[in-house]
């Protein structure tokens, strides 16, 4: 008697590998063997399955029960395994149909007492079981998130015993329904933030073609809570996208609740390569996964290691990081908008306009701590905005700043403008969109090209000044470049000069 499962390994979570659970019956002394290549916890899910059949109601059949997944070769580890087994040994030993097994897909943990508990990353494998064209039966929580991918039907189930009845037609079980999506608007507002009209324009930029940001300026200067209030102008996502972000923050365990609302992660510098990239001897998503189709906000850059801000070089131009262990090779969705902030020097005070503080930094310090970030990560970075002291009496006479929701009306209307165009935000062009909407008349290419040859950029950064001048012009609804916008791009590359 065999049964089929979805296991799902994340490949942008919907491609799952097929894991057959083969279920044999046989003479010999009474027992229960799991073969497979099968970790600690499918080993232990023959004492779980045994106590829940037991406790059902059910007869354990007192013969040798071997039970096989398959690949053989693939690691299996988790205890979703638990459903299907159980199901495989009532089929097998005739205590529930087998006729009509091969459209359902069993995904649980089961609790001694026979009640099933929920597992994680339920929905790629709501994604998976519609493309196999398939039911999923599991618990009752799983089965309502997996009805927000609403191509899957998905059946809910608070114990073996309901799945059964299910499968015997005696009590059907009826089909999840998601919950209804609830509108929340962004608790910051930029409306809190006074003054910085230049880090304030950069943002709006930002937000409206998806570019990269670095924000530099002495502590205090509000570098974190410019950032921090970044989601609030953010377009919302559509649905797909939101199935995208929600599928990946299944995989690592968790529901993403805001749905619309881009993902906002900011990790400590204290973070290691694999935590931000992801990995492990079972690949999982890493931060820039999390903030896929969102914001990943490093404060405090120079901070990380070295060689941890290098593995975000790849996935910063590709949208996707690809990482390949000796027993899987994954590839996970990655397009993220890079928000990075620092201090000019250790101190934080060099080029502060404060008569309070006065950078005790030495050249070589300074040196040695911007080298921290560089050349082509900083490259790949499409804006750079200083980030200027403000005093508290200026302060306290700064009306407050324009409020998120006029600010996130004009950048939508920006990014509509560039999906009706190119069917991607800006910062996602390719070399042949570029060409194609980005196009200069012969002063403005020669302005272009000066600007490039007397600053020292290079040809990344020519294209990326491009891209950001696109922006800025699509935010004027404005179909062609002029040289304005492009001197507007070029004044936020300064950093790198």
């Amino acid at each position: 008697m065999s049964l089929s499962i979805i296991y799902t390994r994340a490949r942008r979570g919907i491609d799952a590998p097929l894991i057959t659970v083969e279920v044999h019956l046989s003479n010999g002394l009474p027992g229960l063997s799991i073969v497979g290549m099968p970790e600690t916890v499918v080993k232990e899910s023959k004492d779980r399955v045994r106590s829940a059949l037991i406790n059902s109601q059910f007869e354990f059949p007192a013969r040798r029960i071997t039970i096989n997944l398959a690949p053989a070769d693939l690691p299996k580890d988790g205890s979703r395994f638990d459903l299907p087994i159980a199901i495989g040994i009532l089929a097998a030993s005739g205590q529930v149909p087998a006729d009509h097994l091969e459209q359902f897909e069993f995904i649980g943990e089961l609790a001694l007492s026979g009640e099933l508990r929920d597992v994680e990353a339920i929905l790629p494998v709501a994604i998976a079981c519609h493309h196999s064209n398939r039911q999923l039966l599991t618990s009752t929580n799983n089965a309502v998130e997996a009805a927000r991918y609403e191509q899957c039907e998905s059946y809910g189930a608070p114990s073996l015993l309901d799945i059964c009845l299910h499968l015997h037609g005696t009590q059907l079980l009826n089909k999840a329904v998601a919950p209804p999506i609830i509108e929340t608007s962004y608790p910051l507002d930029f409306a809190d933030v006074k003054g910085q009209p230049f880090a304030k324009r950069a943002l709006e930029i930002t937000a409206a073609g998806g570019h990269n940001l670095l924000m530099y300026g002495s502590p205090g200067t509000g570098k974190t809570m410019l950032a921090s209030r970044l989601p609030g102008i953010m377009p919302p996502l559509n649905s797909p996208q939101s199935i995208e972000v929600a599928s990946i923050h299944s995989l690592c365990g968790h529901t993403y609740t805001p749905w619309t609302t881009p993902p906002f992660r900011h990790p400590h510098h204290s973070s290691s390569a694999v935590s931000l990239v992801g990995g492990g001897s079972q690949p999982k998503p890493g931060e820039i996964s999390l903030a896929h189709n969102g914001i990943l906000f490093l404060d405090e850059i120079p901070e990380f290691p070295r060689h941890v801000l290098e593995v975000l070089r790849e996935p910063m131009e590709s949208g996707e990081i690809n990482i390949s262990r000796a027993s899987a090779q994954v590839c996970f969705p990655a397009a993220f908008t890079l928000i990075a902030a620092l201090n000019p020097c250790p101190c934080g005070y060099f080029g502060s306009s404060s008569s309070k503080h006065h950078c005790r930094c030495s050249p070589d310090q300074i040196r040695r701590y911007r080298q921290k970030i560089s050349g082509p990560l900083l490259d790949r970075i499409d804006l750079h905005v200083p980030v200027a002291h403000t005093t508290i009496s200026d302060l306290q006479k700064l009306p407050n700043g324009e409020s998120s929701n006029k600010i996130k009306q004009r950048v939508i209307k920006a990014r509509e403008k560039q999906i009706m165009r190119q069917g991607n935000n800006n910062a996602q062009l390719t070399k042949i969109q570029l060409n194609t909407h980005c196009q200069l008349t012969k002063s403005d290419r020669i302005f272009l090209d000066n600007a490039v040859d007397a600053l020292g950029l290079s040809a990344r950064a020519y294209d990326r000044i491009l891209k950001t001048a696109r922006t800025i012009a699509d935010l004027k609804n404005e179909d062609d470049i002029n040289k304005k916008d492009i001197s507007e791009a070029i004044s936020f590359r300064n950093f790198d000069r």
